[in-house]
């Protein structure tokens, strides 16, 4: 506690090394951080200037890859920060702040996956109405909606912990995630309802919504020969990418409940996996597997070479 300023610190405990090694992770992390900016600007910017890729589907995903640079902004300088300082702490306004822009663009991810699987069983299942559907307007309202109703779910406890007391100030890790409620002096029943209700609505509710839609898309696809290959070619990259983000996301949950003599270094190559590995993998796989962006891309780099 600093008297003078009356401002609260945290310190995080997860770092390994850090004073030995903190070049070697400062530039391993900036250059990870200009590799995500970089990959997932350069697939918006081809969904943005092709006006052949200006669809719903490329709508979606441009929003979905700049989420993700949302949500490593979120993450990163205060990490390079922390891998340069002497003390890794953080005031608790500013880990309450990361806390909520956390978990408000994990939750958007799973909702930008929700309305693409929505968009893709539209378009396969009842291809005739697509266009009436998927106007304009619906698609600017998904987008909004992805974004400010996980902000507005995640803000409600963001508020509560700023207004409960804490005892702790030491985090088992690098950044300020689900350990944060461990801070306060009194585990809040309301708060542990109120998450687990988010949880189930913002995490749970949208992985069992798409994979009901990727099995009616399987099913049709299964019986109409001429939509296997549109469905493959599609809908693939969308699976690939909800597998990878639910099994980081699930370990993310179960860190407040995993053992206290469970290995520090397991811990941050977990975290730094999620930090690292899902920003980057989502625009190699739309940018692979998807081949409207596949081809400007190529295109692209040709030009270059």
């Amino acid at each position: 506690m600093d008297n003078r300023l009356n401002v609260t610190y945290i310190t995080f405990d997860g770092h390994v090394e850090v004073h030995k090694y903190r070049y070697l992770y400062f530039v391993i992390m900036f250059t990870m951080y200009i590799l995500i900016i970089s990959s997932n600007f350069t697939v918006v910017s081809i969904i943005v200037i092709h006006k052949s890729l200006h669809e719903p589907m490329y709508i979606f995903i441009a929003a979905l890859l700049i989420n993700s640079v949302l949500f490593s902004t979120a993450i990163y300088p205060k990490l390079l920060i922390d891998f340069l300082s002497e003390k890794q702490i953080i005031s608790y306004s500013a880990c309450l702040f990361q806390w909520f822009s956390y978990y408000s663009l994990v939750s958007s991810e799973f909702f930008l996956l929700l309305v693409m699987a929505y968009d893709r069983y539209v378009s396969i299942c009842n291809p005739l109405q697509y266009s009436t559907i998927m106007r304009k307007t619906t698609v600017n309202m998904f987008l909004i909606v992805a974004w400010i109703l996980p902000a507005c779910q995640c803000s409600v406890p963001t508020l509560l912990s700023a207004k409960t007391k804490i005892c702790k100030f030491h985090l088992k890790g690098i950044l300020c995630n689900s350990t944060v409620p461990k801070l306060h002096c009194v585990s809040s029943i309301l708060l542990n309802i109120y998450g687990l209700v988010v949880l189930v609505s913002n995490g749970l509710l949208p992985v069992l919504f798409i994979l009901f839609t990727y099995t009616r898309i399987l099913v049709i696809s299964y019986r109409c020969k001429g939509v296997r290959t549109k469905a493959a070619q599609t809908c693939l990259p969308h699976l690939l990418v909800l597998i990878n983000y639910s099994c980081f996301i699930a370990y993310d949950v179960l860190i407040p409940r995993l053992e206290h003599d469970f290995p520090k270094i397991v811990r941050l190559i977990m975290t730094l996996q999620i930090v690292i590995y899902h920003p980057l993998f989502n625009p190699i796989i739309y940018g692979l597997k998807m081949r409207g962006i596949y081809e400007h891309l190529k295109r692209l780099i040709c030009k270059r070479v």
